[in-house]
């Protein structure tokens, strides 16, 4: 009997949907798994087509396209070379769906384990497609009974007894776990917590990579069965890092101490989400770049920087759209930021298309004064020239608009809002400024744009505005980004009751001025492209409010 297993932890960027090329993906990680010597390649969940899938396992070409791709799996496993765990839908003659792991070995499927629990909230809706299994047993793979589970099922501890007391010798987990902050100590103390239950060693294999709105970080690791961690991969990477298990000859089953990769602190983890996130949505899409208004403003140079980062300088075009509220340090920092990332800038004054606006609607304006109506027609003469641009040269449109702006509306539909995927969608503008002045600092692993500073210091220091009527700050009619952001973390991340953000010390009045913004905004962010998630609430698929609603909290 085996007495050391040595196990690949191979971290796959699937594209969903991409059956074939997902196999590819796979074969790739266990030719590389059989070269560094080890027993089993083991990817993470739905590998095979990409986490999520979301309605394509309804589609009977789709299943038969995987069934075709796990029999070709299973065909490379006769060469005498690594067992694989691979993750995929399976559909039952009984016409139930499930969310498998699927073990391949000498020339045939020979083992396969269901999901237990569905995850059924934030970001996740598998109760929507997929059927719920009972709670399986331990596979055989290699001559060792493994514990063998599939994301969820490691959030609750009924899987994992189950499979210990029926004789399980360690735990290894499956996993499409998408990035948020601080999501590494939940999985962690999870991973713990079924260690302490069970006494046995856990090994857990994440995917990587973006898919639309999400991003997933990697970062597999094992524990021991003390819950000392023995391996760590790298965050943000493809690629595998091999985990072995000794079983004594007493039976007693130890992970053994292998590489342990240091882990990002949080703003660097952040800009490795996002930059991941528009390289993923960009290339897997197929676009040839991105093009972006360049406003000489906080937002717009951190997207830029990012977009450099993740595309390199020649996929990314810049414009400066000024009007006749550009201030000429907005002039000067917006060309400041082109030079340092090494982009394409060209300008494009918006000033005869206001005026034509003007024109044409003076006769029904009539006497009316100006308003934020004439501010939202720069808006949306910006976003028409960008998808112009768009349209001609086939680049994706970035947006700059941050999380603050979003949760109260100050981002204009049809306007700065125009686009097709943005960075800072779930940034509040405090972190925007951290995230700046970290990246001024510093140049990530594998950025394709420039050491040292991205943006000027005025791009930061200097005080926030949309620059759309004379001398405007963003102060002017929002509280302080410092109390703004504290208030939205309380109302959106936490749900908290407005007497408790009263209680902290925040004035009733602007806590509920800034409620009623974050709700009837609603109709705005149903309508918002694409962007990518960081936080535990982000706009979209974990944040679901009806658009016509009248609650309001009176507490």
């Amino acid at each position: 009997m085996t007495q050391l297993l040595t196990l690949a932890l191979a971290q796959i960027n699937p594209v969903v949907g991409d059956v074939d090329g997902n196999a590819e993906r796979l074969l790739e990680a266990r030719r590389r798994a059989a070269e560094q010597g080890a027993d089993i390649c083991v990817a993470g969940e739905l590998a095979l087509v990409g986490y999520p899938p979301e309605d394509l396992v309804r589609k009977p070409a789709f299943m038969r396209a995987v069934r075709q791709n796990l029999d070709r799996l299973a065909a490379s496993t006769t060469d005498g070379g690594p067992a694989m765990v691979v993750g995929a839908p399976l559909a039952d003659d009984d016409g139930r769906l499930y969310n498998a792991a699927f073990v391949l070995d000498d020339g045939r499927i020979t083992g396969v384990v269901r999901k237990h629990a569905l995850p059924n909230y934030g970001v996740f809706d598998e109760v929507r497609v997929f059927d719920l299994a009972p709670p399986a047993g331990p596979v055989m793979i290699r001559g060792w009974r493994v514990g063998l589970m599939v994301c969820e099922d490691m959030w609750r501890a009924d899987s994992a007894e189950c499979l210990a007391e029926s004789g399980a010798e360690f735990l290894l987990v499956i996993n499409g776990s998408p990035y948020e902050v601080d999501k590494r100590d939940q999985r962690l103390a999870h991973a713990v917590a079924r260690i302490h239950e069970t006494g046995l060693p856990l090994a857990y294999v994440n995917l990587v990579g973006g898919q639309d709105e999400l991003v997933f970080d990697g970062a597999s690791f094992m524990l021991d069965r003390d819950g000392s961690l023995k391996v760590q991969a790298p965050a943000w990477v493809s690629g595998s890092i091999l985990a072995r298990i000794r079983r004594s000859e007493a039976g007693e089953v130890c992970a053994e101490a292998g590489e342990i990769a240091p882990e990002p602190e949080v703003l660097e983890a952040i800009y490795a989400a996002m930059t991941l996130g528009l390289a993923d949505y960009v290339n897997k899409n197929g676009f040839p770049g991105v093009v972006l208004g360049l406003s000489g403003g906080i937002d717009s140079a951190l997207s830029l920087a990012v977009a450099v980062d993740a595309l390199g300088p020649d996929r990314v075009r810049t414009v400066m759209m000024p009007s006749r509220y550009t201030s000429r340090d907005s002039l000067d920092d917006a060309a400041e930021c082109a030079r340092l990332t090494g982009v394409r800038l060209d300008e494009i004054p918006i000033e005869p298309a206001v005026q034509a606006f003007s024109t044409m609607l003076a006769p029904v304006f009539g006497d009316r004064g100006p308003d934020v109506t004439e501010e939202n027609i720069q808006s949306r003469i910006r976003g028409v020239t960008l998808m112009a641009l768009s349209n001609k040269f086939g680049d994706m449109v970035l947006t700059t608009g941050n999380k603050s702006e979003m949760s109260v509306g100050y981002a204009t539909l049809y306007g700065d809002m125009c686009g097709g995927y943005s960075v800072l969608k779930d940034v509040y503008k405090l972190t925007v400024f951290e995230l700046s002045r970290w990246r001024n600092g510093n140049r990530p692993e594998g950025a394709l744009g420039p050491d040292g500073p991205v943006m000027p210091e005025r791009v930061i220091s200097k005080p926030p505005s949309a620059e759309l009527r004379e001398d405007q700050k963003d102060e002017d009619s929002l509280p302080p980004y410092e109390r703004l952001d504290a208030i939205l973390e309380g109302l959106v991340e936490k749900e908290l009751p407005h007497r408790v953000l009263v209680e902290q010390g925040f004035d009733r009045d602007e806590v509920d001025r800034i409620a009623r913004l974050l709700y009837v905004a609603e109709y705005k962010r149903r309508q918002a492209p694409p962007g990518v998630k960081i936080t535990p609430r982000a706009f979209g698929r974990d944040r679901r409010y009806p658009i016509t609603n009248q609650f309001r909290d009176r507490a």
